[in-house]
């Protein structure tokens, strides 16, 4: 039986990695982006050829009827929602004392407020079949904090809590939920370093290099393959870095 699998944030990066790595002829995927319909519409493309049957989505997941919208989309469509991948976020780099109320409920609205959306529809659809699993995508800054990164520190500090405790409600239901705390990934979102900043960023790194988008993708793919004891972890992904 085809699985279906959910994966926000995906015209790009991380997500648009986890979408190819997941297509096959045994999946049905949904891809959500907030506006890149182009970008979309490439990774759907990209999908199909892999042999899976796509639908996309734009909407914003920190919207909760819009997310409401997507999942009627999704079960009306394929009747079950068996993956779902949290992958939309946005991150601020500033000083603390210079950003305002709106831009702090902007990064929260993104990063956590679409995370408990999301969940909130997957779980009662899982529940009902007794079987799921969620990867929330976070940040070793969600563990460790981040000077100049505050308020995306604090998302992914919130996401980490969110899956732990999650995972232990949800456990006697056979869903895992897990999540992976990236290190330096060579994505848009470091698009504001310089090469040689990048560089820089690069020689702290034990392994010597920028984590990929794909690495996280076969990660993530390790953790759907593996059994309902692995739940509630928050799985370092960054070369060794910190």
């Amino acid at each position: 039986m085809k699985k279906t699998i959910v994966i926000t944030g995906a015209s790009r990066g991380i997500g648009k990695a986890i979408a190819i790595e997941l297509a096959g002829k045994d999946t049905n995927i949904v891809i959500n982006c907030v506006n890149n319909v182009d970008k979309l519409n490439e990774v759907k493309s990209i999908i199909e050829e892999k042999g899976s049957v796509c639908e996309t989505f734009i909407g914003d997941m920190g919207n909760y009827s819009d997310v409401q919208k997507m999942f009627d989309m999704c079960l009306q469509r394929f009747g079950q929602v068996d993956v779902l991948i949290n992958n939309a976020g946005i991150s601020v780099v500033g000083l603390f004392q210079d950003m305002g109320e709106n831009e702090w409920h902007r990064i929260c609205n993104t990063n956590i407020d679409s995370v408990f959306n999301c969940c909130h529809f997957a779980v009662k659809d899982m529940m009902k079949r007794h079987c799921g699993k969620i990867i929330n995508i976070s940040s070793v800054w969600g563990l460790y904090g981040a000077s100049c990164e505050v308020a995306y520190s604090a998302t992914k500090g919130a996401i980490n809590s969110f899956t732990k405790a999650l995972a232990k409600e949800l456990a006697p239901s056979n869903i895992q939920v897990n999540a992976i705390a990236c290190g330096a990934i060579d994505t848009e979102m470091n698009g504001h370093l310089s090469p040689e900043e990048l560089q820089e960023l690069a020689e702290e790194i034990p392994c010597g290099t920028l984590g990929s988008p794909y690495g996280v993708a076969n990660l993530a793919k390790l953790i759907l393959n593996s059994d309902n004891y692995l739940t509630g972890q928050i799985i370092q992904y960054d070369g060794g870095w910190i």
